[in-house]
């Protein structure tokens, strides 16, 4: 159901995760429409740092020598078989890098929590309410989104600045996060600057349980509802 919201700037941060060059440029993890996911990206960056609001990013980077999760895909050459420490694709593309003044955190597994620092900055920092956009949508946004919910946090999910292999991949996984985002809201990225400007906006917040029941028919219609 889509209701009034206003979030108030002290209390808010924004997450960017993953937005590596991998994404467009290796055959294997292309993520479809990443120009556009990139350019929301950047808008809402741009529209955090106005409103100084704090803006974290992350990255996914496996060293095998720090170890790796079970069943972990290695190549014949002990690299891991993506996101290797040694590619540079790794990199965060440029037009949404992080600034000096601006946290980095590198990760190895899904989530931006996991065993990263963040949820002690963030809460240092009082933040109640996280901006969460980035890739994939159903693997590294999807864990994230739900631990922050765990870890007490507020989650407002900026549906067109996150992005995956393909349309039902991101549709579905923000639907699927859409039915569990218990005291967050889901934005596009237009509403989301707005909110991060101080502005008051309609934005879907859950009510009930699992409100969205969508099939391979009506997925697209509920997710351009949101």
């Amino acid at each position: 159901m889509r209701k009034p919201l206003r979030i108030g700037r002290a209390k808010f941060a924004c997450l960017f995760i993953d937005l590596q060059e991998e994404h467009r440029h290796d055959e294997r993890y292309l993520v479809e429409g990443y120009d556009a996911v990139l350019g929301n990206a950047a808008r809402l960056q741009a529209a955090a740092r106005r409103s100084d609001i704090p803006v974290f990013h992350c990255a996914y980077v496996v060293d095998p020598a720090d170890g790796l999760r079970p069943f972990h895909p290695i190549g014949p050459d002990g690299r891991s078989a993506f996101s290797d420490k040694d590619d540079p694709l790794t990199a965060i593309c440029p037009e949404v890098a992080p600034r000096p003044s601006e946290r980095l955190l590198v990760k190895n597994e899904a989530s931006a929590f996991g065993k990263s620092p963040l949820i002690g900055e963030l809460r240092e920092a009082r933040v109640e309410w996280l901006a969460i956009a980035g890739v994939w949508t159903e693997a590294c946004v999807d864990a994230t989104v739900k631990d922050a919910i765990n870890l007490g946090l507020h989650v407002l999910l900026v549906k067109d600045a996150c992005g995956s292999g393909g349309t039902a991949m991101h549709q579905t996984g923000i639907l699927n996060l859409a039915n569990r985002l218990y005291g967050g809201a889901v934005v596009d990225t237009a509403s989301a600057c707005a909110l991060l400007e101080g502005d008051m906006v309609e934005a879907w917040q859950i009510e009930g349980s699992v409100p969205l029941r969508y099939t391979f028919e009506n997925a697209a219609k509920l997710y351009g509802e949101l």
